[in-house]
């Protein structure tokens, strides 16, 4: 059995569409360029999501110039080049009415842009240089804009599990992975969730390590090419198997890990899991 990365993928929007990449660089935040900017309310600073503007899976986001500039894509919108300002305004913004601190503002243009997109008035804002934000859990690591850890693993089995769940009841079609908007897919454990129980993994040089289950809300009912719910799948399934008691009674899919070390990680790299949860 040999565990390999099938897909890699950063979301440079927190709640836009993912890139998907053949190879990046594994920070202690995350994958390279993940999260570094955030969608928020313009009279408050909290952010905005797809739970709330589901539209925002459909919004395209393009990286250039080594991420000193974005294109932004809808449909019904034009196409916006935004060149990015790292010492943009300042500006208090919050996730889960809690206080992140300070962050970028991206100027009036984008705000608009935004704004029209999603039907409601709007900032973008960057992780500001000195942004120093800790995760929680086993090993809680750090992290930009994510809801609360640095890279969301997932794996083929997990996902197949559900599936077949899901088309065995007669009512309803499979999810793509994209459902999830995991950073990392993992490939070659015919185990479903086996990614809950790794305790540390080594890809190359990077090392990844447990931080918690990732419990679920209402994204992964968003269709994520057409920015539309299309629920109930595939919370209703994973209602029936993979309620999380200590979590809430959320339910769960993937697991969240904190970057340990940092290095290149790509597609087809060979996953050594160094230590197993209650092994």
């Amino acid at each position: 059995m040999t565990i390999t990365v099938r897909e890699l993928t950063y979301y440079p929007v927190k709640g836009c569409a993912g890139i998907t990449v053949e190879s990046a660089q594994l920070l202690g935040t995350g994958l390279e360029h993940d999260r570094t900017f955030m969608v928020v309310n313009a009279a408050d600073g909290a952010f905005r999501s797809q739970r709330t503007h589901p539209s925002m899976a459909a919004i395209r986001v393009e990286v250039l110039d080594v991420g000193a500039t974005l294109t932004l894509t809808t449909t019904g919108f034009e196409s916006l080049r935004l060149d990015v300002d790292r010492d943009g305004p300042r500006r208090e913004v919050s996730m889960f009415d809690r206080p992140l601190g300070v962050a970028a503002d991206q100027g009036d243009e984008v705000a608009e842009w935004f704004s029209d997109a999603l039907g409601a008035k709007s900032r973008l804002v960057r992780v500001a240089p000195g942004f120093d934000r800790d995760g929680w859990g086993d090993t809680p690591g750090k992290l930009n804009f994510a809801d609360a850890h640095a890279a969301l693993v997932a794996s083929t089995a997990s996902l197949d599990d559900l599936n077949a769940r899901i088309t065995a009841q007669g009512d309803a079609a499979p999810v793509p992975m994209d459902r999830f908007r995991a950073n990392i897919v993992l490939t070659g454990n015919d185990e479903p969730h086996f990614e809950d129980r790794v305790r540390r993994m080594t890809i190359g040089s990077v090392e990844l390590a447990h931080s918690v289950r990732a419990t679920r809300c209402a994204v992964p009912m968003v269709d994520q090419t057409t920015g539309h719910r299309a629920g109930p799948e595939p919370i209703r399934t994973l209602s029936t198997y993979r309620r999380e008691p200590e979590y809430g009674n959320k339910v769960s899919f993937g697991a969240k890990n904190a970057v340990v070390c940092e290095g290149v990680v790509s597609v087809g790299d060979v996953v050594e899991v160094a230590e197993w949860i209650g092994a």
